[in-house]
């Protein structure tokens, strides 16, 4: 077997591999995209009090887990884990998120592992902080 052959026969086998253990998830991909895109619109109208940008393109959202049931479980921090809003920001999140038509439950996580920084923010937010 030629090199070239080896090589596209690993790639082959990666990618299956991968297709393999990715998450399968019971939700409808169209209706799993629109719940996505959903809930990033209902994260974009949660503002941290302190600065003029919503709090995903801050980069202050980490991760989103859609479950099977339509749970929702969101990994998230805080520009410093100080902040004056830390005990009211996740619940500004849940509340959010709730908004959602066929969510089920939330639940947000507060983490400081990674810490933010500002290289988390999108061009929007560098944008509209004068940070470009």
């Amino acid at each position: 077997m030629s090199e070239e052959a080896n090589m596209a026969e690993a790639e082959e086998r990666t990618e299956s591999a991968k297709n393999a253990s990715a998450p399968v998830s019971a939700i409808p991909p169209e209706e799993l995209e629109q719940l996505t895109d959903d809930i990033i619109a209902a994260l974009k109208t949660v503002y941290d009090p302190e600065i003029p940008v919503d709090i995903y393109e801050l980069g202050l959202i980490y991760k989103v887990d859609i479950s099977d049931d339509r749970d929702v479980v969101v990994d998230m921090t805080l520009t410093a884990p100080g902040c004056p809003v830390a005990g009211t920001m996740p619940v500004m999140v849940e509340d959010a998120i709730r908004t959602v038509e066929g969510i089920a439950d939330v639940h947000v996580n507060m983490t400081f592992d990674p810490p933010w920084d500002p290289s988390r923010m999108s061009d929007e937010a560098r944008v509209a902080l004068n940070m470009y």
